[in-house]
C-alpha cells in the first residue's frame, strides 16, 4: 500500500475525475479537485462523503490559464505530490477553445509541474489514437483507416490538440529527474461498468473502454510502486486491472514505441 499522497485532479467536474476522486479518498488520500463553476462545487463535495481521505475542491479557471507561471501559481497553492490531467475542452468551445484548453493549458501544467520537484508525477489523460505513426505491433491497414477515419474525421481537431500535449508530457518527464509522466491513453469511452482491461501495447488502436475501468486504472497506477515515465494504451480485455497494471510497470511498458520521440529517449 503506497503511503498517503496528495492527488491535484484538474478537470475535476468531468466523469472520470468523478469516477476517480472516491477512489482516491478510500486510500485515506487528499484529493484537490479544480473545477470551472462555483455551482459545480456541490456534486463534487458529495464524492467525498463518507470516506476517509480529504477532499479539497478549488474553483479555478483551467482555461484561463494561459502562460506556466499562472499554472504554477495553482500548483503552488496545491502543493499536491501528484497531478492528474482528466481536463478538456470537450467540443464545447470550439477549436480554439480545444487548443486552449487540450494543448497549451495542459503544456503550461506539465511545465510548471515539471520545475517543482515536490510533484513526483504527472498523470495525462489521452487517447489511444494520439500518436503520429501506426504502432509497429498493429497492421498498417487498420492505422491507415483508424488514421483517416478518426484522426483526420471527427477527432482531427482534439488530435492536433493532444498530441503536442502528449508529446510534451514525454519529453519533459524522460529528461526531469524528479517527474515520472505517465500518458493514459484510452479507446472510445462507454458509460459501462468496470471490467477486463488491455493495458499497454494493445493489440488493435480500435477498441471500447469504460469511464470507470479508465477511474480504476488512475488509481492503480497512481498507488503503484516503480511507474516509470511512458505511454499506457488502455482498451476492454481479458486481464484484470489490478493484474494489467502490475504487468506493465513490471515489464517497462512504453506504448511510445515506433514514434520518433520513442527513439531520441531511449
Amino acid at each position: 500500500m503506497a503511503s498517503p499522497r496528495h492527488v491535484l485532479i484538474l478537470g475535476g467536474h468531468g466523469k472520470i475525475a468523478q469516477l476517480l476522486t472516491p477512489l482516491l479518498l478510500k486510500r485515506s488520500w487528499v484529493v484537490t479537485s479544480v473545477i470551472r463553476k462555483e455551482e459545480q462545487v456541490p456534486t463534487v463535495e458529495k464524492l467525498g462523503a463518507g470516506l476517509p481521505g480529504k477532499l479539497n475542491v478549488l474553483v479555478r479557471s483551467i482555461e484561463g490559464v494561459d502562460t506556466q507561471e499562472k499554472a504554477a501559481s495553482i500548483l503552488d497553492e496545491v502543493n499536491a505530490d501528484y497531478v492528474t490531467w482528466s481536463a478538456g475542452a470537450g467540443g464545447k468551445y470550439g477549436a480554439e477553445g480545444t487548443f486552449r484548453i487540450d494543448r497549451d493549458a495542459a503544456i503550461h501544467f506539465i511545465n510548471a509541474a515539471a520545475a517543482k520537484p515536490s510533484i513526483s508525477r504527472f498523470l495525462l489523460v489521452s487517447y489511444n489514437g494520439s500518436r503520429r505513426k501506426g504502432a509497429p505491433w498493429w497492421t498498417a491497414s487498420e492505422w491507415e483507416e483508424y488514421n483517416q477515419k478518426v484522426n483526420n474525421g471527427p477527432l482531427a481537431t482534439y488530435y492536433q490538440a493532444k498530441l503536442p500535449a502528449d508529446e510534451v508530457l514525454y519529453e519533459v518527464s524522460k529528461t526531469s529527474p524528479t517527474l515520472v509522466g505517465i500518458d493514459l491513453r484510452a479507446g472510445a469511452l462507454t458509460d459501462g461498468p468496470v471490467g477486463k482491461v488491455e493495458l499497454g501495447k494493445t493489440e488493435k488502436v480500435m477498441g471500447n473502454i469504460s469511464r470507470e475501468s479508465v477511474a480504476y486504472v488512475i488509481d492503480r497506477v497512481l498507488a503503484a510502486e516503480g511507474v516509470k515515465s511512458g505511454w499506457l494504451d488502455l482498451v476492454e480485455g481479458n486481464v484484470d486491472i489490478d493484474e494489467a497494471v502490475t504487468a506493465a510497470i513490471r515489464d517497462g511498458v512504453d506504448a511510445a514505441e515506433g514514434e520518433d520521440l520513442y527513439a531520441k529517449y531511449n
